[in-house]
């Protein structure tokens, strides 16, 4: 199933029902007097997010979500019914704006939280409301009001314990199958990765926690190049950061830093985000290669793992180590 992060939709609440202008025509009440009843109001629509939902698959062949109106009041002081409430159903972690202002309507980022997007119309008023001493017969009712309506554009963040980051190619999908049961594209070229990718880690008696493969960033990212800040936001709400670095590059360190760079001027907090940097690929480097770029990390007191995501060495501590990290936050 393809990942949609963000949608357009738009919402209607429910119009409110006509007053109704009636009297009581009944054989032995004579001038009985106005009893037209009010409109109904009409139904909200109502956001709700459910932590069941894992992308906005949805809203391509949904786009209009209506609440119904009111009905119209009666004689005999019926009121109209109420008009029943729309639901719609989003992913936790969606952040909802409004198209015209660009403005943040809501941000829902717990199971079961619910936000009154567009309330519906009150019901007009039978001619009951109207009567008063000089005018006992009020041929007057008012019409019900519309509901509110809107576009909306909603996108979803992805909250999980773990995000992997790193340059393309350095290893991030690979490590994502051998750590969880992930199926992610793997190939030896550039941006095979063109969607985030979650998995579940699962360890000893740990609870399980949620891994999230970042499609690989590139230098200006922030700016928009490569795969643009598209899906820089998913990095927001994640608690660790594995950076992932190919050790056997010539450039590793200076890859490491374009990424760090890249983190902190899309977001200044990024950059003091708890991470471990993971010199992947050992399988492949030498010693002496491998030595000076943890004597490098350890100068900037950096937690550094080796591993190799191909040959799964390192694995098991580099597990220990994301439970200890999501233990302690």
């Amino acid at each position: 199933m393809a990942f949609i992060d963000e949608a357009k939709f738009f919402v209607k609440a429910g119009d409110g029902g006509n007053g109704c202008v009636s009297f009581r025509r009944e054989k032995y009440v004579p001038k009985g007097g106005p009893n037209g009843g009010d409109g109904g109001r009409g139904g909200d629509v109502v956001i709700t997010a459910k932590a069941s939902l894992n992308s906005l698959i949805d809203f391509r062949y949904r786009s209009h979500f209506k609440a119904e109106r009111g009905d119209h009041g009666k004689g005999k002081d019926m009121h109209g019914r109420k008009g029943k409430h729309c639901y719609v159903e989003v992913p936790v972690g969606s952040i909802i704006k409004n198209i015209e202002t660009g403005e943040v309507v809501i941000d829902l980022s717990e199971e079961g939280e619910s936000f009154l997007i567009a309330e519906g119309g009150h019901g007009g008023l039978g001619n009951p409301h109207f009567s008063s001493g000089t005018n006992r017969t009020p041929r007057i009712a008012t019409s019900g009001k519309a509901g509110e309506e809107m576009w909306l554009k909603i996108e979803l963040k992805l909250i999980a314990d773990i995000g992997l980051v790193g340059l393309p190619n350095a290893g991030k999908s690979t490590l994502l199958s051998k750590l969880s049961a992930a199926n992610p594209k793997i190939a030896p070229y550039p941006f095979t990765t063109l969607e985030p990718q979650l998995g579940v880690l699962q360890y000893k008696y740990y609870n399980p926690c949620i891994i999230a493969d970042i499609p690989g960033l590139v230098k200006g990212a922030h700016e928009g190049v490569g795969l643009g800040h598209k899906f820089l936001k998913h990095i927001e709400r994640t608690s660790v950061l594995l950076h992932v670095v190919d050790a056997s590059d010539e450039e590793a360190l200076e890859n490491y830093v374009i990424i760090s760079n890249e983190l902190a001027l899309y977001k200044k907090e990024l950059a003091d985000r708890t991470h471990i940097v993971l010199l992947n690929k050992i399988d492949i480097v030498e010693s002496e290669t491998l030595e000076e770029l943890k004597l490098y990390f350890a100068q900037k007191d950096i937690t550094v793992l080796c591993i190799s995501a191909e040959t799964e060495e390192g694995l098991d501590p580099l597990k220990e180590a994301i439970f200890e990290l999501i233990e302690y936050k």
